[in-house]
């Protein structure tokens, strides 16, 4: 088996080749999406509610996955059809031509030489013809359709536990919601006159004392090993919840902090089970640097668990200022230890930052592991490809590091401490009070229209009747 000829397999077609035809067709698609995307807001923009609803369904059904693989099917026959020398598809391969398979299986034969037949058909002799060789092979744009479909519905399933698992972590602290609630409004507690000393607050004592007292540096290396045991405790989410009714919410300190971080953690996951644009250039730079003897499927698994550790770690730093800028200000507080929310503990100033690097980690953790199976599947787990098993172990235990972790501690700790940013977010209200204020606005905005309207009708009616009146008198004491 030569490199690009009829039916190779991806395994002997150059990467390049690979990036470049999944980019023209990710670009395709998410242009198509945009479009329908903008389409949408301009119909609703002109108040066409039926023909914005019905865009909508159809846009819902017509799912990104289901986009490619129509385009690649009806693409097919002409992809094969680009004919290039020979020569220009034997550089960067992802197996070595003498690792090629001399002796296959009677299937594997059959197989291939039906594949064969059938590409020389869609491209009738046209590249053969001209002593060139088709681009990419019809086996080779099968096997490219059958990964992107496994990767998406890989990265839906791994989105979906995490937010499962990690979401049964965070509904654990409910009892402390509870708790708290309750102390705070026993009639005795809340007229008991209280002098809080700082450094004897339980918040205080875990977070500021000790090693991130004596040096930024011991700070974040307590961070660092926080996250691993006890990432959260009741004093932590005691103190960042008041922090952030005092901040928001002071009119309100009924309110359910509790149930506002779930909605809120469920609104922003909506986003992480998306595939967005940037994480398609990923998937486009991952093909085109697997490259025979690189061994990039390795050396890529240790990008996302290297940012999910920065992650976590700056999560846990974020609650250590907390109690650092209180500690430092007081030796005793009048009443409770209230910490103050700011977006400047974040990198950048911007929380969001946090749900942009979790939604690359596991999309990135879903591609190593839907990578590996596909492989498995389609080529066996002896395929070039594959690599060494000093390679493939490594790789599996990382996945499932950066699986458990993140559910389990990171996505707990950002559903609490991106709460401490200076603004808070629309989840605050439940979905019905969302719907109901922007049916009083509306309302309100009717009802100002109709008042200016009756107000200018009937300031057109006085002048109306004063010009008649007017009239009237001038005939009166008009000489005949």
């Amino acid at each position: 088996m030569s490199g690009g000829g009829e039916g190779d397999t991806l395994e002997f077609t150059p990467t390049w080749v690979v990036a470049a035809v999944c980019t023209v067709i990710v670009a395709i698609s998410l242009a198509a999406e945009r479009l329908i995307h903008y389409t949408g807001k301009y119909l609703k923009k002109k108040n066409q509610k039926p023909l914005y609803e019905a865009l909508q369904k159809v846009k819902e059904e017509l799912m990104l996955l289901g986009f490619i693989s129509l385009l690649l099917t009806v693409l097919q026959s002409s992809i094969v059809k680009i004919c290039v020398p020979k020569d220009v598809v034997m550089h960067l391969l992802p197996c070595s031509l003498s690792e090629a398979p001399s002796h296959a299986s009677p299937e594997s034969q059959h197989h291939r030489r039906l594949l064969a037949e059938e590409e020389a058909a869609a491209a009738g002799g046209y590249c053969t013809a001209k002593h060139m060789v088709p681009l990419l092979s019809l086996e080779a744009l099968h096997h490219l359709h059958i990964f992107i479909f496994v990767l998406a519905i890989v990265h839906v399933t791994f989105s979906l536990l995490t937010v499962v698992f990690g979401g049964s972590k965070i509904r654990q602290w409910k009892h402390w919601e509870d708790s708290i609630a309750k102390a705070n409004y026993e009639t005795a507690h809340v007229l008991k006159p209280r002098v809080t000393h700082v450094q004897q607050h339980d918040f205080i004592r875990d977070r500021f004392v000790g090693m991130g007292k004596r040096s930024a540096i011991f700070g974040w290396v307590h961070s660092f090993f926080k996250q691993f045991y006890g990432s959260v405790s009741k004093s932590d989410y005691a103190a960042l919840r008041l922090g952030f009714i005092m901040t928001h919410c002071k009119q309100n300190p009924k309110f359910n902090f509790h149930k506002y971080m779930i909605r809120a953690l469920e609104d922003d996951f909506k986003t992480v089970v998306g595939i967005s644009w940037y994480l398609w250039v990923f998937v486009v730079i991952f093909l085109f640097l697997n490259v025979n003897g690189w061994h990039t499927y390795f050396w890529i698994a240790f990008i996302p668990f290297v940012l999910l550790i920065a992650v976590g770690t700056k999560l846990e730093h974020v609650i250590i200022q907390l109690a650092h800028e209180v500690a430092e200000k007081h030796v005793a507080i009048e009443g409770e230890l209230v910490v103050q929310p700011s977006d400047d503990h974040f990198w950048f100033k911007h929380p969001q930052i946090v749900l942009v690097l979790i939604h690359f980690i596991l999309f990135q953790n879903a591609f190593e592991i839907a990578f590996f199976f596909w492989i498995l599947v389609q080529y066996g787990f002896n395929s070039c490809i594959m690599g060494q098993v000093g390679f493939i172990v490594p790789r599996l235990v990382i996945g499932v590091i950066i699986q458990v972790l993140c559910s389990y501690s990171t996505l707990p700790l950002y559903a609490l401490v991106t709460q401490m940013g200076t603004h808070f977010k629309k989840s605050i209200f439940d979905e019905h009070i969302q719907v109901g204020l922007l049916g009083w606005a509306s309302k309100a905005k009717m009802k100002r229209g109709l008042k200016a309207a009756t107000d200018a009708g009937t300031s057109i009616e006085g002048s109306t009747v004063r010009l008649q009146v007017s009239g009237i008198n001038q005939k009166e004491t008009t000489p005949t």
